[in-house]
């Protein structure tokens, strides 16, 4: 994240920026804030991870959705966009808002400098108050890291993998996931 507007948006003055701007804002509760762009092995880690998805769930109930598509965290007023999120069934939308969804199962983010500590901590914390919300990836893109968490009965698990020769099970997906292909194409 790169910049904030200095005033409180409405939600609906938020939607009607975010309607019609080339570049992708998130909304904080009042704030719109301008998302910073990509590095290359941001952007060939998020192709990787969304194309192994898609390929592993064809003919399932599973959807993966690229970060085009806004999450709306209603218990915190904040739309954000996940690089990478997985839907069980049909999308459930914010009211009639064909650009919000309210319902991942999954979501995959690739790690920044900018918005590691975020994407760690507050937005994590944010994530868990969806009701669907059963798995989170932390992919770092200047080394070969991959954090995982996994809601449980007695609340949630971590793992990680920092080997190509490992892989992830998304237990609520019934996949596996090699850490080969997620980072295949990039070097360190």
């Amino acid at each position: 994240m790169i910049a904030t507007i200095q005033r409180r948006y409405s939600l609906d003055e938020y939607r009607a920026i975010a309607d019609t701007s080339e570049e992708k804002w998130e909304y904080h509760d009042g704030e719109i804030i301008a998302m910073s762009g990509g590095t290359v092995k941001h952007s060939r880690i998020s192709r990787n991870i969304l194309n192994l998805l898609d390929n592993k769930l064809q003919n399932t109930s599973f959807e993966a959705i690229n970060n085009d598509l806004r999450l709306w965290i209603p218990d915190y007023r904040r739309g954000v966009y996940p690089d990478v999120m997985v839907f069980d069934g049909a999308l459930q939308f914010n009211g009639e808002r064909e650009d919000e969804v309210l319902n991942p199962l999954l979501i995959v983010e690739v790690l920044s400098p900018s918005t590691e500590e975020y994407d760690r901590t507050d937005k994590f914390r944010m994530y868990r108050s969806i009701p669907s919300f059963s798995e989170y990836l932390l992919i770092r893109q200047n080394k070969i890291f991959v954090e995982h968490y996994s809601k449980q009965a007695q609340g949630w698990t971590y793992n990680d993998c920092d080997g190509l020769n490992q892989s992830i099970l998304l237990k609520s997906l019934n996949i596996e996931l090699a850490i080969a292909e997620i980072y295949r194409g990039i070097e360190f």
